[in-house]
């Protein structure tokens, strides 16, 4: 059995997906760290729901229902920690958002995990293997980490596998749950939608056991980390990029802004001049290729991906999306332009919080109010964020023009003379 942290709709639409398609009989048990409302939903219709897989015009319907057991944390949390302390449950996933690594308290999911990862340890209950599917560098060391913190220490016949994870799934409309329904005849308060790319790399380090993935596409290798720097440089760096301009010029959706030619022209040139080069291919990866790829993802008109999803927590995403990126074209002897562009976008969106006519922007991040404080002080702004980068006067002061040029002419007129 696999118990998962994290009843959001990627998982729903990416592991799940995946342990259904592996077809070795692993199930899942579904734990929710907030609100009941996907579990009242799954709960209502026997555990099972409708993934949409939208491509343009195109949409299938298929059912899944490897998820057959809901709980909800705040309300349940002894039972959370006697599942992870059951020697039935041989793998422990999580897609919890990178802010809930640093939480650790009691009730929170790390506290929940390291609670019943002791009680499992001093029961004998067998290896098992902590898997992070969330956005973070390094995500395996992240997650091992934070139990260390909440344990005093990592009970033994724990692994914590790195891995990758890839598909685009927006925040599910009424439309779509309208569509769910036509197409299966039946109402479905849990349905989700997804694009029809699916990628899970995973390091192949699970003592208890796994199921087949292999079987659903995913790929086991020795080290995620090209992957993951690919990843999350090239897909999520971009997507951040398009968020915080599309937003800032009026878009609500990823695609729109890449239909504006300005921030199209950032994108590309993000990547092609900024990003690429700091990547190594991980194996049988053309990046360019790659990269064009990601991009056309991105157009695809149905998923209808808010740039306000996009945007939220870049506090925590920017660092790891974008700001690698700056520090190694600059240790390289080159200026990343497209990538400064792009941060001061996000400074712009997070401390003004209005777009180029002047409506508000909806703004979620854990820093917001810090930030804000030192929007008058562009060097003082970067240094809350990255002081090590306020060492290159070059990129402090493309910045700081940058954000001047965003007030002064707004962000797309900016853009399109750059």
């Amino acid at each position: 059995m696999i118990l998962h942290f994290g009843l959001g709709a990627f998982h729903r639409a990416h592991q799940a997906v995946h342990t259904q398609e592996a077809g070795d009989g692993w199930t899942i048990c579904a734990v929710a760290p907030r609100s009941p409302d996907v579990v009242r939903a799954l709960r209502a219709q026997d555990h099972r729901y409708t993934l949409l897989v939208r491509d343009g015009e195109r949409v299938s319907a298929t059912e899944v229902t490897s998820i057959r057991r809901t709980l909800h944390a705040p309300t349940q949390a002894e039972e959370v920690v006697r599942y992870v302390a059951d020697p039935s449950v041989r793998v422990i996933t999580l897609t919890i958002t990178e802010k809930a690594y640093a939480d650790t308290a009691p009730g929170s999911p790390i506290g929940l995990l390291a609670a019943g990862l002791s009680r499992r340890s001093a029961a004998g209950a067998g290896p098992v293997a902590v898997v992070s599917c969330d956005n973070l560098l390094a995500n395996g060391a992240r997650v091992r980490e934070a139990v260390q913190h909440a344990c005093g220490n990592v009970p033994e016949g724990v692994s914590f596998p790195a891995t990758v994870v890839d598909r685009m799934v927006p925040a599910t409309t009424p439309g779509d749950l309208a569509t769910a329904e036509r197409l299966t005849g039946r109402p479905d308060l849990a349905a989700v939608v997804a694009e029809p790319f699916n990628q899970w790399v995973l390091q192949d380090d699970f003592p208890g056991g796994r199921p087949s993935w292999e079987r659903a596409g995913a790929r086991f290798v020795a080290d995620v980390e090209p992957y993951e720097r690919a990843k999350l440089r090239v897909l999520n760096g971009v997507h951040s990029a398009l968020a915080y301009t599309g937003a800032l010029t009026g878009h609500e959706y990823i695609a729109d802004a890449l239909d504006d030619p300005p921030l199209a022209h950032l994108a590309e040139r993000l990547l092609s001049e900024d990003v690429l080069p700091t990547l190594t291919p991980p194996p049988g990866v053309d990046l360019p290729s790659y990269g064009e790829q990601v991009v056309s993802r991105m157009r695809n008109r149905a998923l209808r991906h808010r740039c306000a999803q996009i945007a939220i927590d870049g506090s925590l995403k920017v660092p790891i999306r974008l700001l690698g990126t700056a520090r190694d074209r600059l240790t390289a002897g080159a200026f990343p332009r497209w990538t400064c562009l792009a941060v001061a976008a996000w400074l712009r969106h997070v401390t003004v919080s209005v777009d180029d006519a002047g409506h508000p922007v909806d703004v979620n991040d854990p820093r917001a109010e810090d930030l804000r404080r030192l929007a008058h002080a562009p060097e003082r702004l970067l240094a809350a964020v990255a002081p090590d980068l306020t060492g290159h006067p070059d990129f402090t002061t493309h910045l700081r023009t940058a954000l001047s040029d965003f007030a002064k002419h707004g962000v797309r007129e900016t853009l399109t003379h750059s």
